[in-house]
């Protein structure tokens, strides 16, 4: 039997899954940030679990307006 759910405990994330979270960051940071380059990722195991550190180049941060 084939399964499609994600494994909750690994060491690793392999190159498509890291490109597929990059892609998703890398939207989110252009909603608030002018962003001059691609999104740097580094896992690092823990005692606890993971420290994830997200890393990107922005030549400013936007301004929001708030809702009325």
């Amino acid at each position: 039997m084939k399964s499609n759910a994600i494994l909750l405990d690994r060491d690793d994330m392999s190159d498509f899954e890291r490109g597929l979270f990059l892609k998703d960051i890398q939207r989110v940071n252009e909603e608030y940030f002018e962003c001059d380059g691609a999104p740097s990722l580094e896992v690092t195991r823990t005692d606890e679990g993971f420290l994830v550190c997200v890393i990107f180049p922005a030549r400013r941060i936007k301004s929001l307006k708030h809702p009325i």
